[in-house]
């Protein structure tokens, strides 16, 4: 069964040129930690996913895999 992508974290990176290490670093959370949201192996809590938008600067929704057809 392929995995379901929820999340953009990785992406997001990407585009502004941050590496996971950088958010964990920020975050004061552990690499493994954040290297897993970037693979959709688990997800950040919304009070998470709001701390992420603010640190990189972009709407929340930027952060999900939209649901629109």
């Amino acid at each position: 069964m392929p995995k379901t992508r929820i999340n953009r974290i990785k992406l997001v990176l990407a585009e502004q040129e941050k590496t996971n290490r950088d958010l964990a670093r920020e975050l004061g959370k552990a690499e493994s930690t954040v290297s897993r949201w970037c693979t959709n192996d688990a997800q950040p809590s919304l009070e998470m996913l709001y701390e992420i938008s603010v640190l990189l600067k972009v709407d929340i929704r930027e952060l999900l895999v939209s649901t629109a057809p």
